[in-house]
């Protein structure tokens, strides 16, 4: 799998600012890391809380561990630094983002960027995420710090999730089959993350990062079958049987999250297109077909 992009490779003698990755291991985190690795003489720290998996994953370290709730650790790791990516990922520990914030600028870190969720933008979500995400948005700008906000879709990179099931039966069971959205391929959040880390004209902005159409998940289901050469079936769950799922893996406050997020998809709520995404990129966002055709390995 390559890490695609137009990010300018500087030269020796113009270093950039060191960085520093949290959530590295994660689905944008990943290539943001991968990215300033290829952007020589790019400085930079990955935060994860499993060395293994980065290591499995090869990223271009070096790799530190850490627990968002220990802030002497953070304040230590941020020293330095000029800026900091801030991927947190449980509503349920929204001083995750305080712990981080309030280390980075006792730090001395300049700049943050925050990837956030595209729904903070739909006054009728008002669930346990979406008003996380607002909060920790909230405490990004109040915090003194210089900042941009990446807000995005559903990462494609979702998708992978139904791997194993494509692969035993040829199945992908799922809850809004019909629902559209306008799924984002995390590799292109990671070249907008990587210029809001290095690039000051990006400052004090709030992105909507989506893909160039929306796709529902009986649509996506088709690409992958049709790169796979073999029939794939989608069973639609209820939505009881979805909420059990999701709280058996997340519990139940979150799993009541997911269910309405998912009711509003149901609704449209995700399907609009914004065209930032192709604007700060130079180029056309990738579409689900082109991310399929580059991960089917996955499923096959």
């Amino acid at each position: 799998m390559t890490t695609r992009g137009a990010l300018p490779v500087e030269s020796a003698d113009s270093p950039r600012p060191p960085v520093v990755v949290t959530g590295a291991t994660g689905a944008v985190g990943r290539h943001v890391a991968r990215l300033l690795a290829e952007s020589a003489p790019a400085r930079h720290t990955l935060v994860v809380r499993d060395p293994d998996k980065a290591a499995a994953l090869g990223l271009p370290g070096p790799v530190v561990r850490a627990d968002y709730r220990d802030r002497g650790r953070l304040r230590e790791l941020f020293e330095g630094a000029d800026a900091v990516f801030v991927v947190t990922a449980d509503p349920r520990r929204p001083e995750d983002d305080e712990n981080i914030v309030t280390a980075a600028r006792a730090a001395g870190v300049r700049h943050a960027v925050k990837l956030s969720w595209l729904g903070v933008t739909d006054p009728g979500a008002d669930d346990l995420v979406a008003r996380w995400n607002r909060r920790s948005e909230e405490l990004l700008r109040a915090s003194g710090l210089s900042w941009t906000v990446l807000r995005i879709r559903t990462p494609m990179s979702n998708a992978l999730a139904w791997a194993p099931s494509i692969r035993t039966d040829g199945v992908v069971r799922a809850f809004g089959g019909a629902a559209r959205t306008a799924c984002v391929d995390p590799r292109d959040v990671a070249e907008v993350a990587v210029r809001a880390l290095t690039e000051p004209e990006h400052a004090s902005r709030a992105y909507a990062l989506t893909g160039p159409q929306a796709v529902s998940p009986r649509e996506q289901v088709d690409v992958l079958a049709g790169l796979l050469g073999r029939t794939l079936k989608f069973e639609e769950l209820t939505a009881d049987e979805a909420r059990a799922r999701w709280s058996r893996r997340y519990g139940d406050r979150i799993a009541d999250a997911l269910l309405e997020g998912a009711r509003r998809r149901a609704g449209g709520a995700a399907e609009q297109v914004d065209t930032t995404l192709g604007e700060l990129l130079g180029r056309p966002p990738t579409g689900f077909a082109r991310w399929a055709a580059d991960h089917a390995g996955f499923f096959g």
